[in-house]
């Protein structure tokens, strides 16, 4: 698929088939993922891939903040952005910081770095021809959803994509882009100057 054509089809979808997502489609999502920007390389994204029962569990712990059918989707990437990944890099020489101090960051890199990687995930569902949705994870089920997979204590998890095969034929009736119109390019993009 060209890549304009990847981005115009992306969307969020959240309602999925029981059609098992191949293997090799999901590598290629994962492998993708880790091709996205890292601040001085310091490679703070992380993903925990769930299927099968693994899915159950993670719907048994995480309170779903999409609706219900995002259940059926066969696979869950949970994205975890490890801050001390840039703390620890921008430390070393080659960076010039001698302290691993968060007032360095006047924005936390490892957020912004994590959620590219997610956009990634999402874009190259896509190009697989799957549907995928992106949701947030309450800060309540941090400390459940790392106990019951074994996630070390300083990742933190950003969010979810539930991945498959779409079961939806277009937008359902009540997403949002059916409610209100895309922002005009003119309201959104300025060249050279604000007004």
């Amino acid at each position: 698929m060209e890549f304009q054509e990847v981005v115009r089809r992306r969307r969020m979808v959240r309602a999925f088939t029981d059609r098992p997502v191949p293997d090799e489609s999901l590598r290629r999502i994962m492998r993708n993922a880790l091709r996205g920007p890292s601040a001085g390389f310091s490679q703070g994204q992380v993903f925990l891939v769930l299927r099968g029962a693994e899915v159950t569990r993670f719907h048994e712990i995480v309170r779903l903040w999409a609706v219900d059918t995002v259940r059926t989707a066969p696979v869950v990437v949970v994205a975890f952005a490890v801050k001390n990944a840039y703390l620890d890099r921008y430390a070393e020489p080659d960076k010039g910081w001698t302290d691993r101090s968060e007032d360095h960051w006047p924005v936390p890199f490892w957020y912004v770095d994590t959620g590219m990687a997610v956009l990634l995930v999402l874009q190259t569902a896509v190009d697989e021809g799957l549907g995928a949705v992106y949701f947030g994870i309450g800060k309540e089920d941090f400390d459940a959803l790392r106990a019951e997979f074994g996630v070390p204590a300083d990742h933190e998890p950003i969010g979810a994509v539930a991945i498959g095969y779409s079961a939806e034929e277009e937008l359902s009736p009540t997403a949002s882009p059916r409610r209100r119109p895309r922002r005009p390019f003119e309201q959104a993009v300025r060249f050279g100057r604000w007004a």
